[in-house]
């Protein structure tokens, strides 16, 4: 992850990481690693998965899905699922259909402009932190399990990085870097991510979301292909010289 901010930006660039970034949910990817890392088969997963898609399905909201995700790994090491999100994510990478290559073009080209890259998502840095370090992004703006005194996950988090949060926390990030909403970039996918594309004045839609779309089509916002690709489909990815 590049670290430093050039003091020169007048601009961010916030980029939504499931079905934006990367072209599967990062968090259920990952969970599938995690489980068959530790019960050798993926039977476990697919019973928990059909529990989440059940509560989907019941109208749970999505704030509430997120705090469900989370106290999965109640006890469990911050280093152990760190370092099991750097495992993950070296062999998610090498995968043909890993990545939305609309929007990693779009990360080179900010790039080379030389705004801010912000990463934010409900997923969690176990997830974030590689793929940050991969495209060079500024922050990470995610959802932060809560750790206790001996290192482990309650399972509580601090704020579940979905809807209105992700909203404010774009503005206070905007707000915290000194730049102006008007002159900002948002990209996001899903319909609970149009609290936080209305905080910028250059709103992306990425993929075929049906209220995205519409917001698109009134407000002549640009709409992004959320056609998978390799890593390698974007080129250029990195810090303008």
């Amino acid at each position: 992850m590049r670290s430093e901010l050039s003091a020169t930006a007048t601009r961010a660039a916030f980029f939504d990481v499931d079905d934006t970034l990367l072209s599967e949910k990062s968090m259920f990817v990952f969970l599938r690693h995690w489980i068959e890392q530790r019960d050798g088969d993926d039977s476990a997963y697919q019973t928990v998965e059909s529990e989440f898609r059940a509560q989907v399905e019941s109208g749970v909201h999505r704030t509430e899905i997120n705090r469900m995700y989370y106290r999965l790994f109640a006890g469990v090491p911050l280093a152990a699922l760190l370092a099991a999100g750097r495992d993950w994510y070296r062999m998610y990478r090498e995968l043909p259909t890993a990545f939305v290559g609309a929007t990693l073009s779009a990360v080179a080209k900010h790039q080379a402009h030389g705004d801010i890259i912000v990463l934010i998502s409900g997923s969690f840095r176990a997830c974030l932190e590689p793929l940050a370090t991969e495209i060079f992004a500024n922050r990470v703006v995610c959802t932060e399990p809560i750790v206790d005194n001996k290192g482990r996950l309650t399972g509580e988090v601090a704020r579940p990085m979905i809807g209105e949060n992700k909203a404010a926390a774009v503005a206070d990030t905007i707000a915290s870097l000194g730049l102006l909403p008007d002159d900002c970039f948002c990209y996001g996918d899903h319909s609970s991510d149009l609290h936080m594309l209305l905080k910028v004045g250059h709103p992306r839609v990425v993929g075929k979301d049906p209220v995205l779309l519409e917001y698109a089509r009134c407000n002549d916002w640009p709409v992004l292909s959320a056609d998978p690709s390799p890593l390698g489909t974007a080129v250029n990815l990195g810090p303008s010289k």
